[in-house]
């Protein structure tokens, strides 16, 4: 079963169940894939999915961060909600120390050296660790083992 396909069935499970907060989250998810096939006019793959609730996760804790300095506590909850049912549809997260470990395969595989690498490593980076880490911990980790 596709991304897409599970993400579908969860939103029917959601009606089922009335649930209307999860329902509404994969509803949210559902506009956000279905626009950018439109715009692109391609059928996103699974991938392409993961990338769309990557942003979407990243979008509601920037909303967090905002909710709590406004003093919002009530937005806070809805978005922290929202993040834990898109959180559902992305793969296993690797640790900060496995992040560490592939970047220090790759900077010694790519022979980078000082932080004038750093966008050469973080290309490569990208491309090998997306949907398997965020990007934010991924730039501290490249940082860290140039500066060495």
């Amino acid at each position: 079963m596709s991304l897409k396909e599970r993400i579908s069935e969860d939103m029917k499970a959601a009606m089922r169940a009335k649930d209307s907060a999860k329902l509404s989250t994969i509803r949210m998810l559902q506009a956000a894939i279905k626009q950018r096939e439109v715009d692109e006019r391609v059928t996103l793959d699974d991938a392409a999915v993961i990338a769309i609730v990557d942003k979407l996760i990243k979008q509601r804790k920037d909303s967090v961060v905002a909710f709590e300095q406004g003093g919002r506590p009530d937005l806070v909850a809805k978005e922290s909600a929202e993040i834990t049912v898109l959180e559902a549809y992305v793969p296993q997260r690797l640790s900060a120390e496995q992040i560490a470990a592939e970047i220090a395969a790759l900077v010694a595989e790519l022979g980078a050296a000082g932080p004038g690498d750093m966008g050469r490593v973080m290309g490569a980076a990208k491309t090998r660790l997306a949907g398997k880490a965020e990007m934010a911990l991924v730039s501290a980790a490249v940082k860290q083992a140039l500066a060495k």
